[in-house]
């Protein structure tokens, strides 16, 4: 009986021994490999979602430069270049004429670097009715070109009411091509 019992001990100890050993030898090792897959696998989708976030905000970015780009197109298109400074001070007498004014007294001063582009000082001396000069301010504002008016001096003329005469400067925005290779 003793031998059947040793048997009997070792069958028990080889059934428990077996699914340990394939336990420790196979399946451990295979449940830390899938374990390190998933961790990977999760760590690339994060990487994936990370990667088309910023694929979206280049598409938005795209869009908006070339947005960005229209609009400095569209203002571009309004800035004479140097050879047609004089085409627009035409247009300028021309508009104080129309408006019921005297012809203005124009005095050009040297241009002047302006960030990117140039900008033309006209000193403009023109008299005649308050309202005329009026009408003549609208007109040049509807002009298709960037113009300013950084000074002005309206003093009042006594020979007959509401005349007045100004003094101003004018300042045209232009694109100066001197500089250009075309």
């Amino acid at each position: 009986m003793k031998k059947s019992a040793m048997g009997r001990t070792a069958l028990i100890i080889t059934m428990v021994a077996v699914p340990m050993a394939s336990y420790w030898l196979v399946f451990r090792p295979q449940n830390d490999a899938i374990g390190q897959a998933r961790q990977e696998i999760e760590h690339k989708q994060t990487m994936l979602a990370k990667l088309r976030e910023e694929t979206s905000r280049n598409a938005d970015l795209e869009r908006a430069n070339e947005e960005i780009k229209r609009g400095i197109e569209t203002i571009e298109a309004r800035l004479p270049n140097s050879k047609e400074l004089d085409m627009i001070v035409r247009q300028v007498s021309d508009l104080a004429v129309q408006s019921g004014l005297s012809s203005p007294q124009m005095k050009s001063a040297k241009p002047v670097k302006a960030v990117m582009y140039m900008e033309q000082p006209l000193e403009l001396s023109m008299s005649g009715n308050f309202k005329h000069f009026y009408e003549f301010l609208i007109r040049v504002e509807q002009l298709p070109r960037i113009t300013r008016i950084p000074d002005m001096k309206i003093k009042r003329m006594d020979d007959a009411d509401g005349n007045m005469k100004a003094e101003f400067t004018l300042s045209i925005y232009f694109q100066d091509n001197r500089g250009d290779k075309q």
